[in-house]
């Protein structure tokens, strides 16, 4: 199997494993802001899928700075190295779907899909869908497995799972 490949396996393993992720945006003075974000995975565009109060800094930040990062990154195992886990950096574009349109409607779907339990969520004035679209992919798949990945091909992959 190619390093190509191998780094796409992990990755595929990810995306199906993770439904959640480190997420960075940029505050108002251009600092680094790291939260967790849940995410569903919009398969059609290749976009990830997050739903965001206004009340979190992140949500600001993104309003006004519209590219963050997304991270994934497999969960310790006792007796086994840190340096080894496999993680993957999405550097995204985040736009903000607006309430009411189809295009609302279809991200709320895809995130329900993943998260059904939330449902009601939805329906809070505060919260908002964002598309996150990639832009560009670092993946290290264990200690000395690192590479910058080609946006199209992970895009591809993310339209099979």
């Amino acid at each position: 199997m190619s390093e190509q490949s191998e780094l796409l396996k992990h990755l595929q393993q990810l995306l199906r494993s993770k439904r959640s992720a480190s997420f960075a945006t940029l505050t108002n003075q251009g600092e680094p802001f790291v939260s967790m974000v849940p995410f569903a995975i919009d398969t059609q565009h290749a976009h990830f899928v997050i739903h965001i109060s206004e009340f979190a800094a992140h949500t600001r930040y993104l309003l006004q700075r519209p590219t963050a990062s997304l991270m994934l990154c497999t969960s310790e195992e006792e007796d086994k190295p840190v340096h080894d886990l496999s993680r993957v950096t999405f550097q995204v574009n985040a736009i903000a779907q607006e309430r009411g349109t189809t295009s609302w409607a279809y991200y709320r779907d895809v995130y329900l899909n993943r998260f059904p339990d939330v449902e009601f969520m939805t329906h809070f004035k505060d919260f908002n869908f964002f598309a996150l679209e990639i832009t560009r992919i670092r993946q290290v798949a264990g200690f000395g497995a690192a590479k910058t990945l080609d946006v199209s091909e992970v895009q591809s992959l993310i339209k099979t799972l």
